[in-house]
């Protein structure tokens, strides 16, 4: 297990989106700093993350056996071995073994994104600090939502031991999280595939061997804690508006690393969390909730679009 002494969880676990090109510059507030522009190969490495975000909506009798349909069929050879979540107090989730990718993907269900949108701009959000018996060591100015941090304590137990059967069985150092939005029920209690994964991410990284390799893979993350939560890669879709919420002004922050998608055939890395100031950037291309479009939410990434619609 690693041990930390508090610096921000900033080297906790190194998460990337597409592959290891994509930068991860240092903060430096009110600086103009350039995005990236994504090349055709980096783009194409998308699609098995955003099939395996796709799959966890569907519904675990038919994850289970990867016999989902078309998202399972464009991830062949996938060996899923273990399914959960009954779509209502807990969402589904799967984990298994990705030959090709020589890794364990754990994959969160996502929600009704007018929903989720609905709760996280209530302004009664609270903050908790993360379970020291499920994150020893981290200090307790790291916050979190509590929704977020309630549904995480749900699955994580679990999880964490069918990733350790995993990682021995199959003789592999690599672990993926995949995460999209999620679903939403009440303000003290709304999940977030995409919060769920970055939780995850943390949660792992201080409970598995520092030689495990683990990488996280989001799609339209909401702001999950305060500053102090630990640099993350996601990538959002156009003018979608779940990546704006909860307000800055509540305290909640963006993690580093965003991979926007400004048009289907234009995708950017943009640096910082959410104080970039390049045009191509979420933070400005939607500065508000009145200025976005909740169905960019859906997709589509590149060309995939993730919702339980979609489960075909």
């Amino acid at each position: 297990m690693r041990t930390f002494h508090f610096t921000p969880l900033l080297a906790l676990c190194k998460v990337l989106v597409a592959v290891d090109a994509l930068p991860n510059p240092t903060v430096s507030h009110l600086q103009q700093r350039s995005v990236s522009v994504l090349s055709s190969a980096q783009l194409a490495s998308f699609a098995p993350y955003s099939e395996f975000a796709r799959a966890a909506y569907c519904s675990p009798n038919i994850v289970d056996g990867w016999n989902c349909g078309q998202a399972c069929e464009a991830v062949p050879g996938f060996q899923v071995s273990l399914t959960g979540g009954d779509g209502d107090d807990i969402q589904y989730y799967y984990v298994g073994y990705w030959p090709s990718g020589g890794t364990v993907v754990v994959a969160h269900q996502g929600t009704d994104p007018t929903q989720l949108l609905a709760d996280l701009t209530d302004l009664d959000i609270s903050f908790e600090s993360l379970d020291p018996l499920l994150f020893p060591g981290v200090s307790s100015s790291v916050q979190v939502h509590s929704g977020f941090a309630n549904e995480h304590a749900k699955t994580a137990p679990t999880i964490l031991a069918e990733v350790n059967k995993l990682l021995i069985q199959y003789s592999t150092e690599s672990v993926t999280l995949v995460g999209f939005q999620l679903r939403a029920r009440t303000q003290l209690d709304i999940p977030s595939a995409g919060a769920l994964a970055e939780l995850d991410c943390v949660f792992l990284a201080l409970n598995l061997p520092s030689s495990i390799s683990i990488k996280g893979v989001t799609y339209g993350t909401p702001r999950v804690g305060n500053p102090a939560v630990p640099d993350f890669q996601r990538v959002n879709n156009e003018r979608d508006p779940i990546p704006i919420v909860p307000g800055i002004s509540m305290g909640f922050s963006q993690v580093h690393g965003e991979v926007h998608i400004v048009n289907p055939d234009y995708v950017v890395s943009c640096p910082g969390n959410d104080d970039a100031t390049d045009a191509d950037c979420t933070i400005m291309t939607v500065p508000n909730v009145f200025d976005s479009d909740i169905l960019d939410h859906l997709g589509p990434y590149q060309g995939i679009y993730i919702g339980t619609l979609f489960c075909t």
